[in-house]
């Protein structure tokens, strides 16, 4: 972990992809805790990818509202890499809170918060696209919160426009991309968009918090430019009147001409159905409290550092905390008997061929309690690291060999030999040989959920899977090289304990 970048102090990692490492730092001179996101060391010499990581800060720095991340700075680092400074989100993601359970048991959000989140998203969107730019990726993880100036409300904004584009570029656009579960199908057949493209995912995402459910569940790209109908909005437990129907459907519609003029008309027009069917909707929140409940799971402000030591990665602060105070989470540990993939399953799946799957990138996850020890390792060959819960002491680091291929480097470790077998946490680090990322990742059927494949570039895929019995098991690998694919496998009683080891795992020297 950097102690500076640029000016900033670094207080610890929030998370990273494949593009870029996003850092929670403090701006000492305006006393404001930041995000600052630094393009990834391996793509410093690629000029394309380095535009386009400087493309996001300019189009951001175009927008003003309070529904956009602001960036604030954007400089370079001694080695060359530029980074941005953004605003920290410091209530999470809308995939963070689609996860939490309710006091009355239930999951996700109520219908006027859902409202609410598509109102606000919408106007975000439209300030974006009144300045001519498209986002292009909006999904649950690119939904951001944060608690205002005032800490007494929560406030939604869109972020991350890695795939941003001015609208006159969209219009002659070639290249595919998106996430496929909420691109519209003329950006996943790289057919030229407009703003309506945007709405689309809009209004995927607001099916996604009526209904519990995401409207689609896409493979890849090529399944996303031909969708099946709209599934109904309603079920018995979730019902919703067919106006209510009617207006998702629209915004989901297939051609884009029949959907509506703007993501304002679309935000309109499902309040005005939800108000015409449901009578008076009840207020998001009450008189003097937030409209989304202020979480304190979830991702705060850190104390300034001349108060406290630098926090290392996956430790927080509370903030209202005392100068030294950690935040103290306890939960629930619950053991499981949980099969996870065989190793050889892993390579044989690296055989299937490329695609696009989507990437989910939740930051802010509750962190282990913080006398918790870690230990960082690296395999017998010094190509890869990682870090682990220093409880995880069963450890094999004399590499593997995968289905016909020869040697290779990896790392298991975990809380007994055989983790993936015995159901007991651990983490798979491993290269195999492959000029292109697989099309899907191993199954694991013993879960109750798979969440769509999702990418956050052409050279990173991700799949989470929930529900499991007591955890979660994450599957991600990545193009590190031309030729060699890293696999990173975790399994964890929580998506945070699993996210803050995933997100340690690297090469080294590659």
């Amino acid at each position: 972990m950097p102690h500076r970048l640029g000016r900033y102090v670094v207080q610890r990692r929030i998370g990273s992809g494949g593009f870029a490492t996003v850092w929670l730092a403090y701006d000492e001179q305006l006393d404001s805790p930041v995000a600052v996101k630094v393009l990834a060391e391996n793509w410093t010499e690629d000029a394309h990818i380095r535009r386009r990581f400087l493309e996001e800060g300019r189009y951001l720095r175009r927008v003003e509202s309070a529904h956009v991340v602001t960036v604030y700075d954007a400089g370079e680092l001694d080695d060359g890499r530029p980074y941005l400074v953004m605003t920290y989100a410091d209530q999470g993601t809308l995939a963070d809170r689609l996860e939490l359970e309710n006091p009355d048991g239930t999951a996700g959000l109520t219908t006027p918060q859902a409202l609410e989140v598509v109102r606000q998203v919408a106007t975000g969107l439209q300030a974006l696209h009144d300045r001519d730019i498209l986002h292009r990726d909006v999904k649950p993880a690119n939904v951001l919160f944060r608690t205002t100036a005032n800490g007494t409300d929560v406030r939604a904004m869109v972020g991350d426009l890695g795939l941003g584009k001015a609208l006159d570029v969209s219009s002659r656009l070639t290249m595919i991309a998106g996430t496929p579960s909420y691109v519209a199908p003329e950006q996943a057949a790289a057919e030229p968009i407009d703003a309506r493209a945007d709405q689309y995912s809009l209004a995927a995402l607001a099916y996604l918090m009526l209904a519990g459910r995401p409207p689609f569940a896409h493979v890849d790209l090529k399944a996303a430019a031909t969708p099946a109908e709209v599934p109904p909005l309603s079920r018995d437990e979730r019902p919703f009147a067919d106006e209510v129907d009617a207006v998702v459907r629209r915004g989901l519609a297939r051609d884009p001409v029949d959907r509506y003029g703007s993501v304002t008309d679309f935000a309109d027009a499902l309040a005005g159905a939800l108000a015409a069917t449901t009578g008076d909707l009840p207020a998001a929140s009450s008189p003097g409290r937030p409209w989304l409940p202020i979480d304190a799971e979830l991702t705060q402000v850190g104390v300034r550092p001349s108060a406290v030591p630098l926090a290392m990665a996956g430790t927080r602060a509370v903030a209202d905390g005392g100068p030294g105070e950690e935040a103290e989470v306890s939960r629930a540990r619950a053991r499981r008997a949980l099969p996870v993939a065989g190793i050889a399953a892993l390579a044989l799946v690296v055989a299937i061929g490329a695609g696009w799957a989507a990437y989910s990138l939740r930051h802010g996850d509750t962190p282990p309690p913080a006398a918790r020890t870690t230990d960082s390792l690296v395999d017998d060959s010094g190509v890869l690291g990682v870090t682990v819960p220093a409880e995880w002491s069963a450890r094999a680091l004399s590499g593997w060999k995968p289905p016909k291929q020869g040697h290779q480097a990896a790392i298991s470790a975990g809380t007994s030999a055989r983790w993936a077998s015995d159901g007991g946490d651990g983490v798979f680090v491993g290269l195999i040989a492959s000029d292109k990322l697989p099309s899907a990742v191993p199954k694991h059927r013993e879960c109750h959920a798979a969440e769509a494949p999702i990418a956050i570039s052409a050279t990173v895929m991700q799949r989470t899977f929930t529900g499991c019995p007591g955890g979660v098991v994450i599957e991600r690998v990545e193009q590190v090289t031309s030729g060699l694919l890293l696999w990173v496998q975790v399994s964890a009683p929580t998506r945070a304990e699993a996210g803050t080891v995933l997100d340690t795992a690297h090469t080294i020297g590659l």
